[in-house]
């Protein structure tokens, strides 16, 4: 989106510099990398750098206007505006954008399953919007990737833009949707992801529920019981999803209407004012949690106004993103799937029932710890090594809360003889080529800060 100067100086409250040599209107750039001549850079702060040391690179590669706080930055002849903080004016661009913007805007938030559900929106919406669907890239879900995300944006080139928000901290979600202003908000689940940052359970929740605090509609889980308290507090009636693996289910009941729900794999049952019709389709996502974001994911194009006949043949095709539920072929030896992007108890528990129905002649589980759980951490790892024990021949377990994972298969009916604590990863893949055959199927689910790719990079080896 082109920004007009006069209107960005004024979000930005900044002073503009070598005024008369500036752009009319600006593309807005962070990256030295990407710039194209006659665009304007502005000098975000990260953790690991300050974009004001590039920004005599950016003149270089074309920049025609430089957004700093820092004065001593400035590059002699060429345009500047300075502000207080390049962070927060790239967010009031990112505001300025949404105001120029003319079509839909969604955004998706939940405790798992938002970049899940965001793919399969993003999918799904092309069968009415085509290629004018702009969707955040990866899990670019935070305060600049929503704003580079809307910036991004453009009324020659899109009529929807699917935004992803994540939330590290109590309010978050509040200042994303502030940004970005949704008209539909896909709410996936709220579960215990970060509940050590935010406090408590309840101001998790609040975290999320401000998702709507700009009118958004609301698309919610039919299975997730804090929203079902919630929903009463909305001024507009929720659309609502869910999976079930068969009728009956509590999540079909009349009270949720509008409802768009998977029965299984190959039934989509529909609900609208009363009237309720189920469709044969082929859903050839793993899990039941991963047909969950399906339905949120069907259910949020159908309130971007996707007829439901456009959106049932499209769904046979659609894919998970990079790193959920990746199967991987090692010639020669055992078939592995790769589900450590990230995680929390109800992510682990969710594909840990998926993996239970995968056929081997062993199910080998690499379970890593989980992050920013708090207080729970120990019962939240002793849940999940609980319900491992069900779903799993054997079981390896790393991390810091290994003690506790493994302290949960045992009470869950695993023998001490199925329990593997690795040091590390390299001590994961040493175990797993010495004991594991062609036969078997190996799940690696963990937090992200281990690192379970490096177990299959040395497998390959």
């Amino acid at each position: 989106m082109r920004l007009p100067l006069d209107r960005a100086v004024a979000a930005a409250s900044g002073s503009l510099f070598e005024a008369d040599a500036a752009p009319d209107s600006l593309r807005v750039s962070t990256d030295t990398r990407s710039i194209e001549p006659g665009d304007t850079f502005v000098a975000l702060h990260g953790e690991q750098f300050d974009g004001h040391d590039f920004a005599a690179q950016a003149v270089q590669r074309g920049a025609a206007l430089l957004v700093l706080d820092r004065p001593s930055a400035r590059v002699g002849g060429v345009p500047a505006m300075l502000v207080d903080r390049t962070n927060d004016a790239y967010m009031q661009f990112a505001r300025l954008a949404r105001d120029l913007f003319d079509g839909l805007v969604v955004a998706v938030t939940g405790s798992t399953g938002k970049t899940t559900t965001k793919t399969f929106l993003a999918q799904l919406c092309q069968a009415q919007f085509g290629d004018r669907v702009l969707a955040a890239p990866g899990n670019e879900n935070n305060e600049v990737g929503v704003s580079r995300l809307l910036l991004n944006a453009s009324n020659e080139a899109h009529d929807v833009v699917i935004a992803e928000m994540g939330a590290r901290r109590y309010g978050d979600v509040a200042i994303l949707v502030d940004i970005a202003r949704p008209h539909v908000g896909v709410l996936t689940n709220i579960g215990e992801a970060h509940v050590e940052i935010m406090g408590s359970r309840e101001r998790l929740a609040e975290t999320k529920w401000a998702l709507f605090s700009r009118g958004a509609i609301a698309v919610l889980n039919a299975g997730d019981e804090v929203s079902i308290a919630r929903a009463t507090t909305l001024t507009q009636q929720p659309r609502w999803f869910a999976a079930v693996a068969r009728e009956p289910a509590p999540e079909l009941s009349s009270l949720f209407d509008p409802l768009v729900a998977l029965v299984g794999e190959r039934c989509l049952f529909a609900r609208d004012g009363g009237n309720d019709c189920e469709h044969e389709i082929r859903a050839q996502v793993p899990g039941l949690h991963n047909r969950a974001n399906l339905a949120a994911a069907i259910a949020g194009a159908l309130q971007l106004g996707v007829p439901l006949e456009r959106l049932i043949p499209e769904i046979p095709a659609l894919h998970l993103p990079q790193g959920r539920y990746d199967r991987i072929a090692i010639e020669g030896g055992p078939r592995v799937i790769y589900d450590a992007y990230n995680a929390n108890a109800s992510g682990m528990i969710a594909a840990l029932d998926a993996f239970a129905g995968e056929t081997a002649s062993r199910r080998i589980a690499v379970l890593a710890s989980m992050a920013e759980l708090g207080d729970e951490s120990q019962s939240l790892h002793e849940r999940v090594g609980a319900h491992a024990a069900s779903t799993v021949d054997v079981l390896l377990v790393s991390g810091d809360f290994a003690a506790a994972l493994a302290s949960g298969a045992r009470r869950g009916g695993l023998d001490a003889s199925q329990i593997v604590p690795v040091r590390d990863n390299s001590h994961a893949a040493a175990w797993l080529r010495q004991h594991a055959t062609g036969d078997d199927v190996i799940l690696l689910k963990g937090s992200r800060k281990y690192k379970l790719e490096e177990i299959v990079e040395e497998l390959f080896a």
